[in-house]
């Protein structure tokens, strides 16, 4: 692959006043393809070969498998102080372009019309690319206070990557006294999101013939009864709240997102693997919603046992992005607009690491250029004036951050 040449001359004036630095990096980060099911390495090594070569202290820190890793690098404060300070965070992987018919390559980044497609130009590489191109202008500063750089793995497979990175920064000790994750919200400062959880409900029946259903025991059947169950409790979430207006959609939501089960029409099905998904405002417990869930589950269960032993139904937590709830006078949100965020009371419904973050009591907003809207679908996109605005963004910031020598 051959990359971009890195220098600070705009090559174009199609890419408007981003700096030659952030082109560069943008074609980088966007011509590799670090879809969830792949590895993120290819961008991870990429930004730690640069912090090296910066002299910037890098950490990337695998997950399990050794495919895919957590990066994590500190630029000092003027004073050599690495406790405190701000985090830039923002996730390395993307959704898959599968069954998508896009108008041109996903991993070429192209402008047209003042936008810049690619999968990921906004959610979110766009703000990566603007990070990393601006580090050596942060290397080079006297800093009231470190820089960190939080980047993660499979964020979109519900958050995994934020979740260890929790641990990441435990065993490194950083420890930022606030964050700013750069998910697209078209630079508006957002203090909020819902919960988000995925449980799997595995039902255990017994096969039979179907001429002779009594001998078996239907886990379709069942699984069809804790969906109901979990209809009646979605229901009354939009029916009854809690509410926040907040929220574009003001009350918790959750549906059946998969079904699968039986193995043929004339046998009674033995299995049934049903895949709920739930988003919740945050009066709203996801662990309360479980125990509900669960509660269902042991009923049925006792049902299913009266009609053939070694059956039942379980409910298993596959993933859960906590809710980020931050106070509007949060040094997360005063940093935020000082630098140039817009300031917005409105949250949000998708899921971020920053739900992690503030679990683990790092003060935390989401503030990064482009548009949920335009993310994860065909031909995304991210206006090039919002990726201006970023670079101006992280300007302002570094100033901000300054001391005189």
């Amino acid at each position: 692959m051959t990359d971009t040449p890195m220098t600070d001359t705009r090559p174009t004036d199609d890419w408007g006043r981003l700096d030659g630095r952030a082109v560069a990096w943008l074609d980088r980060l966007l011509s590799r393809d670090t879809t969830s099911r792949l590895s993120n390495l290819p961008v991870a090594e990429l930004i730690a070969e640069e912090c090296r070569t910066l002299g910037i202290a890098v950490h990337l820190c695998p997950d399990a498998t050794g495919r895919k890793a957590n990066l994590v690098a500190t630029l000092p404060a003027a004073d050599g102080t690495t406790s405190g300070g701000i985090a830039l965070s923002g996730h390395m992987d993307t959704v898959p372009v599968d069954g998508q018919d896009w108008s041109s390559d996903p991993f070429r980044p192209e402008v047209r019309d003042g936008r810049l497609h690619a999968r990921g130009a906004a959610d979110m590489k766009g703000f990566l690319a603007l990070v990393t191109a601006a580090l050596p202008r942060f290397a080079a500063a006297r800093l009231a206070e470190p820089v960190h750089l939080v980047f993660t793995f499979d964020e979109e497979l519900a958050g995994r990557g934020g979740r260890q990175m929790v641990d990441d920064l435990a065993a490194l000790e950083v420890r930022p006294r606030a964050c700013i994750v750069g998910e697209p919200t078209s630079m508006r400062v957002i203090t909020g999101h819902k919960s988000v959880t995925i449980a799997r409900v595995d039902v255990r029946g017994r096969h039979a013939h179907s001429s002779l259903p009594a001998a078996g025991c239907n886990a379709v059947e069942y699984a069809a009864r804790i969906c109901t169950a979990f209809r009646a409790i979605t229901d009354g979430w939009r029916d009854e709240g809690p509410y926040d207006e907040d929220y574009a959609v003001p009350w918790s939501t959750g549906g059946v997102m998969t079904i699968e089960g039986g193995t043929a029409r004339n046998i009674v099905p033995e299995r049934c693997t049903v895949v709920l998904e739930f988003r919740t405002v945050p009066a709203v417990d996801p662990g309360d919603v479980i125990a509900l869930l669960r509660e269902q589950a042991a009923e049925l269960t006792r049902q299913m046992q009266a009609e053939q032993p070694g059956t039942g139904i379980e409910v298993v937590v596959e993933d859960l992005v906590p809710t980020l709830a931050t106070a509007q006078d949060s040094p997360a949100t005063r940093a935020a607009i000082a630098y140039g965020g817009i300031p917005s009371d409105e949250h949000v419904t998708y899921g971020t690491d920053g739900g992690a973050f503030h679990a683990a009591g790092i003060e935390t907003v989401i503030c990064g250029p482009g548009d949920i809207a335009q993310a994860h679908g065909v031909d995304e996109y991210v206006e090039i004036s919002q990726l201006e605005a970023c670079q101006d963004f992280l300007a302002t910031m570094l100033d901000r951050l300054s001391v005189p020598d």
